[in-house]
């Protein structure tokens, strides 16, 4: 059965671009993604692997672009083989087929945790960046979310009692940014 050739894609923001990626193959369908890579959540990689049936290929142009982390990686490439479709990272010049050597298993191990030692790697970077630009009082942490008057009336409806789920829902920010507000009011209040 001959199926589709389906490109996968990913960027790890909005402002990179995608050309580079798989620039020249014919594709009958592309999925393209601009998030991180750190884990498998990704709205069209989700789509992409609940599209792939049987004899479809997926070009991919490297491992990390499919999955920064070793086990993930080895999960999606054996989920998608068992299902009949054949994956293929360009960059690598490795396709897998369900029907794989050693010498093939090897290697997606290796080149998978090269990609997952490669985060690590700028994670680790970036904890240091970070702690040396705070030392220099350089590093003020993330721009705040909410207008002055919004973190007004935060700051109201924290201290009238309302739940840090519902206050969360209603600015559209996680209860960990509550939280931090919360934190500021009490720094605040002791001064």
């Amino acid at each position: 059965m001959i199926g589709q050739q389906v490109g996968y894609i990913r960027v790890s923001t909005i402002t990179q671009n995608t050309i580079r990626q798989l620039d020249g193959i014919q594709l009958d369908r592309t999925f393209i993604d601009k998030a991180s890579g750190k884990d498998i959540k990704r709205p069209e990689l989700d789509a992409c692997l609940r599209h792939l049936r049987d004899g479809d290929i997926l070009h991919v142009h490297s491992m990390d672009r499919l999955a920064r982390n070793l086990d993930d990686l080895r999960r999606i490439v054996k989920d998608l083989t068992s299902r009949g479709v054949v994956v293929q990272f360009h960059k690598e010049g490795l396709r897998f087929t369900g029907d794989d050597s050693p010498m093939s298993q090897l290697l997606l191990s290796i080149m998978g945790a090269v990609a997952d030692f490669e985060r690590s790697l700028i994670l680790e970077r970036q904890r240091e960046g970070i702690v040396i630009a705070k030392a220099k009082g350089i590093y003020k942490g993330r721009k705040l979310t909410l207008s002055q008057e919004q973190i007004s009336e935060l700051f109201s409806k924290l201290r009238s009692g309302e739940k840090v789920t519902s206050i969360a829902k209603q600015f559209c920010i996680s209860r960990e940014t509550v939280y931090q507000y919360k934190k500021r009011i009490s720094a605040v209040s002791i001064q």
